[in-house]
């Protein structure tokens, strides 16, 4: 049986990006699918790297035990689903807070002669379901940093057999139809994935 780790990142139950989530959690489910559904707001989880934490970074294991909780969830994961909107060019707060405090050496990546080298190979299938506010060439325009983060630093320490990156974009702009196409494309690929 896959194990999906099911990370969102939205702080309103109603937002599409809810509807996204339950999406890909119905989705996964009725593969028969493990999931642990991890709704960052619902779950109060605290983002801010404490000043013990960074001076500790470094210091496995004793660096993941403030977040121990979740790094067991992350590692008994095959697959890790990530949905988020995008907002200023970026990830919501609290999501890059999971990545500062959780995907720490040991973890996420294990430094080897002063080089990283992956240390997420249990996820063997990475995907992102995401929604900007703007055109995809304003993204580019800024490079895309949501989009480079997780196909490239994410995808690295994971090295997954199967990656996708799933975007809806002009979110200010489009309509009903938009919204509802890209639903249905992220049932489709939550069910190949």
């Amino acid at each position: 049986m896959t194990r999906a780790f099911v990370l969102f990142a939205h702080p309103v139950r109603d937002s599409f990006s809810a509807a996204l989530h339950q999406a890909v959690v119905e989705t996964l489910a009725a593969r028969d699918w493990e999931v642990d559904d991890c709704n960052l707001h619902a779950e109060d989880f605290q983002p801010i790297l404490t000043e013990e934490e960074r001076r500790n970074y470094h210091e496995e294991p004793g660096n993941i035990q403030p977040v121990i909780e979740y790094v067991n969830r992350l590692r008994r994961a095959d697959a890790m689903i990530l949905v988020f909107p995008v907002w200023i060019y970026g990830f919501p707060a609290i999501l890059k807070g999971f990545f500062d405090r959780v995907c720490v050496p040991g973890v996420a990546f294990r430094l080897e002669n002063g080089r990283v080298a992956p240390n997420l190979q249990n996820i063997r299938k990475l995907a992102a379901v995401t929604t900007y506010g703007g055109t995809r060439l304003r993204a580019l325009g800024v490079f895309d940093p949501p989009r480079r983060i997780v196909t490239g630093a994410v995808r690295f320490y994971c090295q997954p057999d199967k990656m996708r990156y799933l975007a809806l974009y002009d979110m200010n702009r489009i309509g009903p139809n938009r919204r509802e196409a890209f639903l249905a494309r992220v049932k489709r690929e939550m069910a190949a994935l």
